[in-house]
């Protein structure tokens, strides 16, 4: 490949035509012109219109036509997951990690900017881009990663399912018939699906409210030192941390920036009808969709401060006797038992947590807390499903029904986690989301790395490519999510007993590294170091190669 590429000269600004003509993929192949800004829809097929504007300036209107990706996105922000993360922080730290969660959200925002400018720019979502750029071995990997991802978000939307009818219950409902009654969000999600996008959107909206509504009255109940909360956020120090704060800090940037939910956002976009022959609109578009996600985390961000604070005030190095005699003299006794009688600082998980609540607080506080926890657990699940879907049809060209792709998930989520439900207690069950978190933070680089090298091509995004600084950021942003997961690793290792867990774990850790190594040499190449490239891979200097000659067969 040159620089004179065919490819390369048939694109247009704002236009993303060649990515249509893909080496021996006749799913690509060209076909009637579509209407501006009706790009093939892989599973929402329904386009939003945009209203059109009397004048320049900001426009209400045309952002509440946009609005509803950004808040689909936030859901990630807000799932079981990330609650019994903010939950551990507050009680461990205190307020003094406020904000780590600040810039974590912060950190959550670039890289969903990014997935955002894809979408919009090309019409197509960063998993069909990686169809068109990377080989068939690193496709099929990128894709298996993602999966994982996918899998283990529900799994955390089943934990936090089955704890939150455990709680609002008190008990009747066994961990293990929770788990079983989440089989019904498939139906109750097949049958949601079926009244519109909008109605979709606005469901969302309800459950972010509620979540809000929920986790906000906790607050108002607790009364966090309002001075020392902003003090947590706005002062980047934590006096007197070790080991234990510093693991909950890089917990929690893992459990914010979720993998997948780059890959949704990227195609969450294409859900508006936007004309990408006119650079306006593709410039406008960006610009609306980065404000209404900024809107987005915004209230994800208050909604995960709420829980941090609560936590922070109320129970921060409590122990577990306090926490024993305070049950055992309120309306929720019952529980007072699963606090041991001993000097240790008291554990808290999810479950946990809405019980502490109910002991200082009242009944109240502990069944509005399930009820925030369970509309997490319902929001999160049907964002994971629709990530699946693009996910799918994106890498591997499967376009599976809406019940087939719901129940494929949802197997491989249930059967691990009822097993722990039924012949385990509480404690395992909700132990299982640290270790998903820490999974989710192992499998970011495989979602960051892909939308940084895509966004830097300048080739398939013209003006719209990352400028310098975009770059800089974002490479610095990639580095620190490696680094991250090198501390997990290493924190992990001494915990491992015996020589026989250490050799697979040793394989599996060389080819975790092995391809990053490979992702982070392919994002050189779009970064402009086009004399590394080597065979197909030319593309990722150059652009998509073009469409082989009739009878030629393209190779995976």
């Amino acid at each position: 490949m040159s620089g004179s590429d065919p490819t390369v000269a048939s694109l247009e600004p704002g236009l993303s035509g060649s990515l249509n003509r893909v080496q021996g993929d006749p799913g690509d192949a060209p076909g009637p012109p579509q209407p501006p800004g009706r790009t093939a829809q892989p599973y929402l097929d329904e386009l939003v219109s945009i209203p059109k504007s009397s004048g320049p300036g900001f426009s209400l209107r045309k952002l509440w036509a946009f609005t509803g990706p950004g808040f689909l996105m936030s859901i990630a922000y807000l799932d079981p997951g990330n609650v019994e993360s903010d939950l551990q922080c507050g009680a461990v730290a205190g307020f003094k990690l406020l904000w780590v969660l600040l810039w974590a959200t912060v950190l959550g925002l670039l890289c969903q900017r990014l997935a955002i400018r894809l979408g919009v720019v090309t019409g197509k979502d960063l998993a069909e881009i990686c169809h068109l750029y990377y080989p068939k071995v690193p496709r099929v990997l990128l894709w298996l990663t993602i999966e994982v991802a996918i899998i283990g978000s529900d799994m955390q939307e089943v934990i936090g399912t089955a704890i939150a009818f455990s709680l609002l219950s008190a008990g009747r409902i066994p961990l293990w018939g929770g788990v079983l009654i989440t089989i019904v969000d498939t139906l109750f999600f097949l049958f949601l699906d079926k009244y519109g996008l909008r109605k979709l959107e606005a469901f969302f909206g309800l459950l972010i409210t509620i979540m809000a509504l929920t986790f906000g009255y906790e607050y108002v109940v607790v009364r966090p030192a309002q001075l020392e909360v902003l003090r947590g956020i706005f002062l980047p120090y934590c006096p007197g941390c070790g080991r234990e704060e510093l693991l909950q800090a890089v917990g929690m940037v893992g459990a914010i920036i979720m993998p997948h939910n780059i890959f949704l956002h990227s195609s969450l976009v294409k859900t508006r009808a936007i004309d990408r022959s006119k650079k306006e609109e593709v410039r406008e578009a960006n610009t609306y969709f980065l404000g209404e996600s900024c809107l987005a985390l915004f209230v994800s961000f208050l909604i995960n401060l709420f829980v941090v604070a609560v936590f922070g005030q109320a129970f921060y190095r409590q122990r577990n006797e306090d926490v024993h005699n305070k049950c055992i003299n309120s309306s929720v006794s019952r529980y007072a038992n699963i606090f041991p009688l001993n000097n240790a600082t008291v554990s808290v998980d999810i479950y946990q947590g809405g019980v502490i609540l109910g002991c200082y607080f009242g009944a109240a506080a502990l069944y509005i807390w399930a009820v925030g926890i369970l509309a997490a657990g319902q929001s999160s699940t049907m964002t994971g499903t629709y990530a699946g879907q693009f996910v799918m049809e994106g890498f591997l060209r499967l376009r599976w029904s809406r019940f087939a792709r719901v129940l494929f998930t949802r197997s491989f989520a249930i059967l691990p986690t009822l097993l722990v439900a039924a012949f385990r207690d509480v404690t395992q069950l909700t132990g299982m989301n640290d270790l998903l978190n820490v999974l989710q933070s192992l499998l970011l680089p495989f979602a960051v790395l892909p939308v940084l090298t895509f966004t830097s091509l300048r080739p398939l995004m013209h003006d719209f490519a990352n400028g310098l600084l975009g770059k800089v950021l974002m490479a610095l942003i990639a580095g620190l999510v490696c680094a991250i997961n090198i501390y997990f690793v290493v924190a992990f290792l001494p915990t491992l007993r015996g020589p026989a867990f250490l050799a697979p774990l040793g394989l599996l850790l060389a080819a975790y590294l092995a391809f990053i190594a490979y992702l982070l040499w392919t994002c050189s190449i779009a970064h402009g170091a086009p004399a590394w490239a080597r065979g197909r891979h030319g593309r990722f200097a150059f652009g998509v190669a073009p469409e082989p000659p009739p009878g030629v067969a393209g190779s995976g």
